[in-house]
């Protein structure tokens, strides 16, 4: 990862896990979404540090898709500080039973090492993912994922615009429900037990 980023990105995830200490949050964004049993989650393969992540082998497991890039300034930081205090807060034997997963919509430009590093800032499980440009775009297609590029003909340092949700998976590989942005750490907490008790 670029030595620059390394800096500021820390003292960023630094704040905000003080802020979610010290002031009670809450979420403007309401509560989550359920979403229809019908909607099943395609299997899908990319690539992490760890190797090929096949989702068919995280069956019995819950799963938490987060869809941004590491270049986002601020979005993407405060959803997956959240998220990694949501993943705090778990006891021991519910985090072996729950696999969070951030899917870079950049492709381009986050390498596997990049979103390795990039994730080890927020929790020591969050797993970071990439694959072609048809490969995310198939998948952020099937959760109804939205986003786009804002970028000149030369432009490196491009933005990319993109809705902001966490998606639950049960353990059948089912979309559960739609965490919208905003959600508290022990929202998503009350949401993941709730699903591991069914």
């Amino acid at each position: 990862m670029n030595s620059r980023l390394l800096l500021p990105l820390g003292l960023l995830v630094g704040l905000l896990l003080a802020l979610l200490v010290l002031l009670p949050w809450e979420s403007e964004e309401g509560e989550p979404e359920a979403v229809a049993e019908h909607v099943v989650a395609a299997n899908f393969t990319l690539q992490t540090a760890q190797g090929e992540l096949d989702f068919s082998r995280l069956r019995d497991n819950l799963v938490l898709l987060y869809f941004g890039y590491t270049h986002c300034p601020d979005v993407c930081p405060t959803s997956l500080a959240l998220l990694g205090f949501a993943l705090h807060k778990l006891e021991e034997d519910e985090l072996k039973q729950v696999r969070a997963v951030f899917i870079s919509v950049d492709p381009a430009r986050d390498s596997i090492e990049r979103l390795a590093e990039y994730t080890q800032y927020f929790h020591p499980s969050l797993i970071g993912a990439t694959g072609t440009a048809r490969q995310i775009a198939d998948i952020a297609g099937q959760y109804g994922v939205a986003y786009s590029l804002e970028q000149e003909a030369d432009e490196e340092d491009y933005v990319v615009n993109h809705s902001s949700m966490l998606y639950l998976l049960d353990r059948q590989g089912k979309l559960h429900e739609i965490i919208p942005h905003g959600a508290t750490p022990d929202m998503m907490v009350t949401r993941i037990r709730s699903l591991l008790a069914q």
